[in-house]
């Protein structure tokens, strides 16, 4: 009966505390001004000459500085200084070194010089590569430097310096580092001069080299960079590439000093993941002080930032939705962001609801209980989330999903009539917009073109439909009747799905990586899109890098690829399908190996050009040209639905930029109070079980006390 009365007691006297009984936070931190969200992936690369998933991008945009940036706030992006004193403008040049005008024609400009200036007083994040004795050398460098150490917390002496122009160079000469494989070496050495000449003498240089040695990369000379002096570095740049300029807002180009390459390059410190690919270090306003990426990685306030104001002016709407209220406040708004990794959709939803996570996506599990679709398309949060005061953020992403056909294909490739007619009913065939409906919570459109909307060229309504796929009825695109797309089958040679030679069916073959939740559905509707035009689909699964070895090779018939915007540019789409970057004979990014003379020519006077309204027809012509051909199946963008609590503000969309989280703030006393009301305990079933508890052992305990005293009056 004690132990009863005690375990009540304990109830009640913790159904009085100030913290919720399942808070996974420590108490001291409650109305701390801290960010707590998730990942559910964990971050393959965080160096920046080797990471480029938008995962990574999480945490390298928040640490690594580039030299541009866009703005937060306003639309369309706009590159603005970060570590620079102003955006560069090229100085165009001859082949004879003359300079040229800005509007000189861009057959006559053989290099473009641009020339970045930094802000002086700039300083590292603490770090013990930095760290100096007493004799002035490195405090951190010699024999034995990595023993008895697991993190950069197990070394006690740390310290910054300066960034300088030096280091912005450094980095960039590691792009061509031959054991850092960096993504973008191969299409930065056909832009950046001298930097094809350096990987080729870096890979002499690393074969002799013992598995754990340094190269130090400021005995390579780079041609086509120049320090000016220690604040101003010039690149040059082979022709004009006008797009050069949003590279420099990347983390690609962001500064890495020598000595924290050397630093990391000692014996022993691979071994133990301290590496630059396990903890950076930069100039931003965050660094990295807690990384285990299994479970939980924290990114903490640079005391060394430099300081940077939020914007003071956006876009039209952005006063009305306290996007301006912080204008001109120190940057950044949060002292800490902690990432808890949830491998679970479920569990992660359920924490948001509790107010354990400041943001969330949305799940197809959690999409009815969060949104509505009204019959008109519109979306609404539902009840429930409006009591709590849940945000919603819409937008749609800078990206495409698209089936692609291989061109040199016998039966689906070729620019020949019969090919191109029976791309044109697939085309026709498969149902985008039931599609986006039935697997995507309607969170997306279809794609007319390669352009996702915000890119220059894209155009909404009827000036940018696709013709071949779609008619314009009642000021709306309509897709054309699967009776269309059965006609072209007829006309390619194949009338009810057999060839009008050999009677033989019709057979496509699809290659994909197979596998993930909700596969098997999609592929049963696909195999039921092509059907309705008499095609037989195969399904051929393998693995991933099996996969892209037929991609390579060009052992495929169809494919689903998609591209996320690297910068808004149309030239960064229309790529995908310019005949130079065809995958099999080049080795690029064209994995459909589409190519067109006419096509590939407009794209050759596009990509250099400004945003003009001469630049907007020839992106008309090439999507004419596209639409024809039909080498992609256009599939859709997708629509991004992002939840936040009434606590957490300063957010907007923005799928270009990843330096997001310094603008964002935390009201920690509201939040505080809603995790207490929403994370009441409810007692009652322990009361209900006390009682029923009590009804079984009082009697019993009655007993027993009568029989005791019974005994001793005998």
């Amino acid at each position: 009966m004690r132990k009863i009365c005690a375990c009540l007691s304990l109830v009640a006297a913790l159904s009085g505390c100030g913290q919720t009984w399942n808070d996974p936070y420590p108490a001291a931190d409650a109305g701390r001004n801290v960010l707590y969200t998730a990942f559910t992936e964990r971050p393959k690369h965080l160096d920046p000459a080797q990471s480029y998933a938008e995962d990574e991008a999480t945490f390298t945009a928040q640490i690594y500085e580039p030299p541009l940036q866009y703005h937060y706030l306003k639309r369309p992006y706009q590159l603005v200084p970060a570590t620079v004193e102003q955006v560069p403008v090229p100085r165009y040049v001859d082949a004879s070194g003359r300079v040229l005008p800005q509007d000189a024609p861009v057959e006559r400009i053989a290099e473009s010089v641009y020339e970045l200036r930094l802000k002086q007083g700039i300083r590292f994040q603490p770090h013990p590569a930095f760290a100096i004795n007493a004799q002035g050398r490195p405090e951190y460098l010699g024999q034995g430097a990595a023993e008895g150490r697991q993190s950069i917390s197990d070394f006690p002496k740390q310290g910054t310096r300066e960034l300088t122009a030096d280091d912005y160079i450094y980095q960039i000469k590691r792009l061509a580092h031959p054991r850092l494989h960096s993504p973008i070496f191969g299409m930065m050495a056909d832009k950046i001069v001298g930097l094809k000449e350096l990987g080729d003498a870096l890979g002499k240089a690393s074969k002799d080299l013992p598995k754990d040695g340094w190269l130090d990369l400021d005995a390579f000379p780079l041609a086509g960079v120049e320090k000016v002096d220690a604040h101003t570095w010039r690149i040059r740049i082979k022709g004009k590439y006008p797009q050069f300029a949003y590279w420099l807002a990347m983390p690609f180009f962001a500064p890495v000093p020598r000595e924290v390459d050397r630093f990391y390059a000692q014996p022993g410190m691979a071994e133990k993941n301290l590496t630059l690919d396990w903890w950076p270090v930069g100039t931003g306003p965050f660094m990295l002080t807690e990384n285990d990426p299994n479970r939980r990685m924290v990114l903490s306030r640079n005391p060394n930032f430099h300081g940077e104001a939020y914007p003071c002016e956006g876009e039209p709407g952005d006063r009305e939705a306290d996007l301006l209220a912080d204008c001109g406040k120190p940057l950044p708004l949060l002292d800490q962001a902690v990432f808890t990794r949830e491998k679970e959709a479920i569990p992660y939803w359920n924490k948001f609801l509790q107010g354990y996570y400041d943001a969330s996506g949305i799940s197809s599990d959690s999409f009815d209980q969060a949104v509505r679709v009204n019959v008109g398309g519109d979306v609404a949060l539902t009840d429930e989330m409006q009591e709590k005061g849940i945000r919603l953020l819409t937008s749609v992403k800078s990206s495409i999903f698209y089936m692609g056909f291989n061109m040199q294909d016998p039966v689906v490739g070729g620019l020949n009539e019969r090919a191109t007619k029976l791309r044109q009913a697939i085309s026709i065939a498969i149902d985008q917009e039931e599609f986006i409906s039935i697997f995507q919570n309607g969170r997306g459109i279809a794609a007319q073109s390669p352009l996702p909307p915000g890119i220059f060229g894209y155009e909404a309504g009827e000036a940018g439909l696709n013709r071949t796929v779609y008619d314009w009825v009642d000021g709306k695109p309509k897709r054309k009747p699967v009776e269309a797309a059965k006609k072209l089958i007829a006309e390619a040679g194949y009338p009810n799905g057999r060839d009008a030679k050999t009677g033989e069916p019709l057979v496509v073959n699809l290659d994909t990586t197979g596998g993930g939740m909700g596969e098997k559905s999609r592929l049963d509707w696909l195999t039921r899109q092509f059907a309705k035009i008499d095609i037989q689909l195969v399904v051929r699964s393998s693995d991933f890098n099996r996969f892209q070895d037929k991609i390579r090779k060009g052992n495929v018939q169809l494919f689903y690829f998609g591209w996320n915007a690297d910068y808004p540019d149309p030239e960064n789409f229309f790529f995908l399908l310019y005949g130079q970057e065809a995958k099999v004979p080049h080795g690029g990014e064209n994995a459909a190996n589409y190519a067109n003379t006419a096509f590939d020519a407009l794209f050759g006077q596009m990509k250099n050009m400004d945003n003009t309204p001469e630049r907007l027809q020839i992106v008309r012509r090439m999507n004419a040209i596209l639409h024809h051909d039909a080498p992609w199946v256009f599939g859709l963008h997708p629509k991004s639905y992002t939840l936040s609590h009434r606590w957490l503000t300063n957010r907007k969309p923005n799928d270009v930029a990843n330096n997001l989280l310094k603008y964002q703030r935390i009201d920690g006393v509201a939040r505080a109070e809603a995790r207490k009301a929403w994370n009441a305990p409810v007692l009652w079933p322990l009361a209900v079980g006390f009682v029923v508890l009590l009804a079984a052992v009082l009697p019993a305990w009655l007993g027993y006390r009568r029989r005791e005293r019974g005994a001793a009056l005998r």
